[in-house]
């Protein structure tokens, strides 16, 4: 493989595992997608993202909203309304990561017989 190709097909990666590390995790794919339908308050995002926990569910919307992923509005009321949105640049994210998820959606049981087929040849008696 010529590397020289490969270095200059992209520019500067700097940065760009952390970045990703954030927009690909579990959590944030599905929280993003949630999102997207429109601005969310904290119990109805948990209730749409199956699994994660509460701490789960902060911390990854302190890092969304730390990246300018997400925002998040205090309406004072009693008792106080926290609402979530996407901002401009994680409208702008959601297209990707929505494909992504509906990737993994449409081929959730094909991947879930590869594993299967591979976990039974790793158990198997050796011959």
């Amino acid at each position: 493989m010529d590397m020289t190709a490969s270095t200059t097909a992209l520019p500067d990666c700097t940065g760009v595992g952390d970045i990703l590390s954030r927009v690909g995790d579990k959590w944030s794919v599905q929280i993003v997608v949630v999102l997207h339908r429109g601005p969310e308050r904290f119990n109805s995002i948990k209730r749409h993202v199956p699994g994660i926990s509460q701490q789960m569910l902060t911390s990854s919307l302190k890092g969304l909203e730390r990246d300018g992923l997400v925002s998040r509005t205090v309406r004072h009321t009693t008792p106080p309304q926290v609402e979530y949105r996407l901002t401009p640049l994680g409208v702008s994210l959601s297209a990707s990561v929505r494909q992504l998820a509906q990737w993994a959606i449409d081929r959730r049981a094909e991947i879930g017989a590869s594993r299967d087929r591979f976990d039974e040849r790793r158990t198997a008696p050796a011959k």
